[in-house]
């Protein structure tokens, strides 16, 4: 067997099979609710690995971002395929994956953070490996098509994942501030829109409501329902976000959410920012007309218009830890603490 050979079975760890048999299985042979694994708190002098396992990037984006992350207190180390071009994607579907499985595997890693979304992470989800991952917990960060990864790692390897900026993201105040609180201080914050005057909080339903947050990018999400690299949805706060798409489409995909099951599940929604998403050339309803015909009808508390999406000022979400949510002022407010403290 050659070096090459080698070196990819080790970080794959045959992740195929791997996305057979998750870890930590019940009875029923599905994952056990309660094995949720919290990674540990990043710390000033850590190792960020960076990778690309959608879009592609080239030499000045690494540059900003290094410098942007250095910034943070932190080092980087590059993802050996991390400038590599195969069409529109950032490298093959394997040399992707390895790069993901190699920065769990590296323990001088402390915190992964992808280049950008694109497209290309819903590809490699049969190959990364989710065992090494579980038994290896890092954190993860990202947004828009990064959601793959992060709902696919949450719900086959039971670890709290991230979303929040990228490397090429624009890291400002409000940005570090939820980033270093939830990830440095592993505090449980409250999170509420900076300035309501300027991002106004619509609210679809009024109340509140409790439960494991879950989400991310609109068509992303919709892209993977059938597979089986989704978390559980039981009465879990849904959020999602949306960029450029037509407000027809923000209707379909919310119904194809509705019809497979995963709306009349959730305890509670939360619809972030829809970036320049248009009413279309066509009669059309508005944006939160949709959302008051899908949502509305559920009964549970939900509103437009938090900091998440394709915008510079974003909160850093933790997926799958409990949040109570509050409509009517817009909050997320964190039960417990996302990171291990170590």
């Amino acid at each position: 067997m050659n070096i090459k050979r080698r070196e990819f079975l080790t970080t794959c760890g045959f992740a195929i099979f791997a996305t057979q048999i998750p870890e930590a299985l019940t009875a029923q042979g599905k994952p056990s609710p309660n094995t949720s694994r919290k990674p540990p708190q990043m710390q000033a002098g850590d190792t960020v690995g960076l990778i690309s396992p959608a879009g592609i990037v080239d030499t000045k984006d690494i540059e900003a971002a290094q410098q942007s992350i250095s910034q943070l207190g932190l080092k980087v180390k590059l993802g050996k395929h991390i400038l590599d071009r195969y069409g529109y994607l950032a490298g093959k579907d394997a040399d992707r994956a390895q790069d993901v499985n190699l920065m769990f595997s590296d323990r001088t890693i402390k915190a992964i953070i992808p280049m950008r979304g694109g497209w290309g992470c819903n590809r490699i989800l049969p190959l990364l490996n989710y065992s090494l991952i579980r038994s290896h917990p890092k954190i993860i960060i990202g947004y828009s098509d990064i959601t793959t990864l992060l709902l696919a790692i949450n719900a086959r390897s039971q670890m709290i994942t991230f979303h929040g900026p990228v490397a090429t993201s624009t890291w400002n105040q409000f940005t570090v501030d939820y980033f270093k609180r939830i990830l440095f201080n592993g505090e449980a914050v409250t999170m509420q829109n900076l300035n309501p005057s300027e991002v106004r909080i619509e609210i679809i339903a009024p109340g509140k409501a409790r439960g494991k947050l879950v989400g991310g990018n609109l068509s992303v999400l919709s892209a993977m329902v059938g597979s089986p690299y989704l978390p559980s949805w039981n009465k879990s706060i849904l959020f999602v976000e949306e960029v450029g798409e037509d407000v027809y489409r923000i209707d379909r995909m919310l119904t194809q959410l509705k019809t497979a099951g995963i709306l009349n599940q959730i305890a509670g929604f939360i619809f972030g920012q829809c970036t320049k998403c248009s009413l279309g050339d066509e009669p059309s309803f508005t944006l939160m007309q949709v959302l008051q015909q899908h949502i509305l009808p559920l009964g549970i508390p939900a509103w437009y218009g938090s900091m998440i999406g394709h915008i510079k000022d974003k909160f850093t979400l933790p997926i799958g830890v409990e949040v109570e949510i509050n409509a009517e002022l817009g909050t997320i407010r964190m039960l417990e603490a996302a990171v291990s403290l170590v």
